[in-house]
């Protein structure tokens, strides 16, 4: 039976999503689960509520063990058929701490600086090292092993696993698979439309949404009529929506994006402006919103652990997430299909061949298939770039070592890039190298 290994088990509610809805599948059943994390504690409560979901509505035929700590790390992985990524490197402190507060006191505002600007930027840096050990364990204990990455910065990580080793990997995310939901649900389409058909790519966080119908019929002229008439009435009243920079960005460049509006507005040079502060109202940009949402999930978890933990009747829903479709097609040879991050290598023609992007791909024994997708919209692949830019100068200075590339990643971030001068970018740079100490390579 198959072997899945879960690298940061001691994130319980998403063990809970993704090895739950492995246990709903027939070819998944008997699988054995490893469990692997460097918190004792966290590791523990997930090896518990897991058995019990085993129990529950598995009727015990997974197997399921815990690894604690580096020196049973190959252990965890030893002989995996498919090893899960969740880790997070540096926790809420002091990492995201130092994400935040060292670039505030330059001025530069984030909302969730994990996926670019210059939180992403030192997140992948921080992050890209572990990954890469992992990496030389699977080579050297399960070579045919699929990796598949769930940690953020999504493009960055997957991108250095893909060009940095032999392990097989895909990232994946959730935003694609309820992306054109979310957006017809926001502007009270959801009901009226009845043959739903979509299809996404881009790159993560800034995939478009290329096409929406119904039954055949072209949803966009509706919608973006909706979304004006909306947006108007937004951005001059009180009441405020949480998703108004998405469709100005789609009424603006076309097309719907598949992550949240507090996700890019720190993607593009448009919105979070010192010269311009109403924005932020405006468009109702939460500010250091990562930080406020850690808080908040640190305390929710005290009180929530023990209703996953402790409950002896816990029993799981299927969720949105696409690991378990992989692995059941992978085990069954029944086809999936899903949207998977992957090296573009000619996938997106108007796109680098060496970043990574976001397309359809299909799925059975022969593993994860991309779809060829050929040219985005230009204005779409323009928006692409600029953030495909930083993303590979981060993986070169993974690469390199160098401090210089560290810089010039920086420079070339949209939003930094709008907001600060070279020498400040670079003396912030310098700032949170210090800071992050020992858990960065020394850069030269």
């Amino acid at each position: 039976m198959a072997k899945i290994t879960f690298m940061g088990a001691g994130s319980t509610v998403f063990v809970k999503n993704i090895l739950g809805d492995a246990m709903l599948k027939p070819s998944l059943h008997g699988a054995h689960i490893a469990l692997y994390d460097i918190d004792k504690k966290r590791l523990e409560e997930s090896r518990k509520m897991l058995e019990v979901l085993n129990k529950n509505i598995n009727k015990g035929r997974a197997k399921v063990t815990a690894h604690l700590g580096i020196q049973n790390r190959k252990r965890a992985l030893a002989g995996a058929n498919y090893v899960v990524n969740a880790i997070q490197v540096g926790g809420y402190k002091p990492s995201t701490v130092i994400d935040f507060d060292i670039p505030k006191a330059y001025g530069l505002r984030q909302t969730l600086a994990d996926t670019l600007g210059i939180g992403g930027i030192f997140r992948a840096l921080r992050t890209i090292p572990l990954m890469l050990d992992f990496a030389k364990d699977m080579e050297a204990v399960c070579p045919n092993a699929l990796l598949m990455n769930y940690t953020n910065p999504m493009c960055m990580l997957t991108g250095a696993m893909l060009r940095m080793s032999s392990v097989k990997t895909v990232g994946l995310c959730h935003s694609v698979q309820v992306c054109a939901d979310a957006l017809l649900t926001n502007l009270g389409l959801d009901k009226k439309v009845k043959n739903l058909q979509w299809k996404i790519a881009g790159i993560n966080h800034m995939g478009w949404l290329l096409e929406i119908t119904d039954g055949g019929k072209d949803l966009y002229p509706e919608i973006k009529k909706i979304a004006e008439k909306k947006l108007k009435q937004w951005r001059k009243g009180k009441e405020k929506n949480h998703d108004m920079i998405r469709l100005e960005m789609m009424l603006k460049f076309g097309y719907y994006i598949t992550e949240s509006s507090e996700h890019n507005a720190e993607y593009t040079p448009y919105w979070i402006k010192t010269n311009y502060p109403e924005l932020i109202s405006e468009y109702n940009i939460p500010l250091d919103e990562y930080p406020r949402r850690c808080v908040n999930q640190i305390a929710a978890w005290e009180k929530r652990s023990k209703d996953i933990v402790e409950n002896p009747n816990l029993t799981h829903e299927p969720s949105h997430e696409y690991g378990s479709l992989i692995m059941e097609a992978m085990e069954s040879d029944n086809p999936a299909r899903i949207g998977g991050n992957v090296l573009n290598n000619g996938i997106i023609t108007n796109l680098p061949h060496n970043c990574v992007v976001e397309v359809p791909c299909m799925v059975d024994r022969n593993g994860i298939q991309p779809c060829h997708i050929g040219d985005l919209p230009e204005q779409c692949a323009a928006l692409n770039r600029t953030n495909i830019n930083p993303q590979l100068l981060t993986i070169q200075a993974a690469m390199t070592q160098k401090k210089e590339d560290i810089y010039r990643a920086a420079m070339l971030d949209p939003h930094t890039a709008a907001e600060l001068s070279i020498d400040k970018i670079i003396a912030m740079c310098d700032d949170l190298i210090k800071a992050h100490g020992n858990m960065l390579p020394k850069f030269k």
